[in-house]
């Protein structure tokens, strides 16, 4: 079976979400069966494994409609790709797509990192469910990250085809631990993820605000507009912006708090929550369907615009005990999501897919 990877979601020198999925799970998948990658930029081939690739258009190019045309060439036997809007016209092969969350249905701003022409596109897909319908049944089969969003995509019957999970999973560097603790090192709390509105950051800077002895860090790259708006909304609260931490700063910083917090309305996964779970530090998250299914008995749940909640959790970390249980139940939660036994299950799909559609 000659298994066709589509990596040109792949980011240049730097993961998001959905590039560190795409290059995690193309890697194991390599691990089990021969794959070839599909890029669109050489350089690309930086944050990928060491696989057979082939050169095509760009997944933001007015040719991706057809973009199927130029992968026929390739005679293979299956195709997956990390996305739901890959082209599918003229194709010649079984296409399994992926669906990673449905946010951009209640939250319509698109990622500000899109081409001009491609955020107007990005807006009226999504003002209405047929686009994604259309796209899905197109397919032969969907991906979804998580139960949580495989029971949304049922729930708006957004295609007749069968849904598989395949999980996302941490990618935690081999030097830090990945073991129970049993208090934390510093009052620090720390935050990764966009500052985009649903993911509701404000929320936390108040909650930062009423814990005088604590530090909110915040991790990721920041505007200076988004920055200011952090500072003016909680003048009070210790706020630590480093910017875009590597993943070294990161993971140590993680190490030594008291908690890795999150407000977010909406989420398809959640992976800073598994990755603080892994390496023993709690998670005090809102309190959505997504975070209940990865964070199980571990996490400590609050309704999303909740401050004083917020702050209330962190401070129930301190009672005897609490805190060391919490990442004891954490690092149990977090060892159900691997890359390794995500790639099985997506090879399990793959063979199954695809003799259905070779019978």
């Amino acid at each position: 079976m000659k298994i066709v990877f589509d990596c040109r979601y792949t980011r240049i020198g730097r993961h998001d979400g959905i590039s560190r999925y795409t290059a995690s799970l193309v890697e194991e998948l390599g691990k089990l069966h021969d794959v070839t990658m599909l890029i669109n930029d050489k350089a690309q081939l930086d944050m990928l494994p060491d696989l057979p690739w082939s050169l095509v258009s760009s997944p933001t190019s007015v040719r991706e409609p057809l973009v199927a045309l130029q992968v026929n060439k390739l005679k293979p036997d299956i195709v997956f790709t990390p996305m739901q809007t890959m082209g599918s016209l003229g194709r010649r092969y079984p296409l399994i797509k992926t669906v990673h969350d449905l946010i951009y249905y209640r939250h319509r701003t698109p990622p500000r990192d899109l081409p001009a022409f491609v955020r107007g596109l990005w807006r009226l897909y999504h003002l209405s469910w047929w686009p994604q319908r259309m796209l899905l049944n197109r397919a032969d089969a969907v991906v979804a990250v998580s139960h949580t969003t495989a029971d949304l995509i049922a729930r708006h019957r957004l295609t007749r085809k069968p849904v598989h999970v395949v999980p996302n999973a941490p990618v935690v560097p081999a030097e830090f631990s990945e073991e129970a603790r049993t208090e934390a090192v510093t009052k620090s709390l720390v935050y990764m993820g966009s500052f985009m509105p649903y993911k509701n950051v404000e929320t936390l800077a108040r909650a930062t605000a009423l814990l005088p002895d604590y530090e909110l860090h915040l991790m990721s790259r920041i505007t200076e507009a988004q920055r200011e708006r952090l500072q003016a909304a909680a003048p009070d609260a210790r706020l630590v912006f480093h910017d875009g931490a590597s993943d070294e700063e990161y993971f140590s910083t993680l190490l030594n708090a008291t908690a890795l917090v999150t407000a977010s309305h909406d989420e398809g996964f959640g992976i800073p929550v598994v990755e603080a779970m892994r390496v023993g530090t709690p998670a005090v998250v809102s309190d959505i369907p997504i975070f209940r299914e990865i964070g199980a008995d571990a996490a400590l749940y609050v309704a999303p615009d909740d401050v004083e909640g917020f702050a209330a959790a962190v401070r129930r970390l301190e009672q005897p005990g609490e805190w060391a249980e919490r990442s004891r139940l954490g690092v149990a939660a977090a060892s159900r999501y691997t890359w390794a036994a995500s790639a099985a299950t997506l090879l399990r799909v793959l063979t199954d897919v695809g003799d259905d559609a070779a019978s």
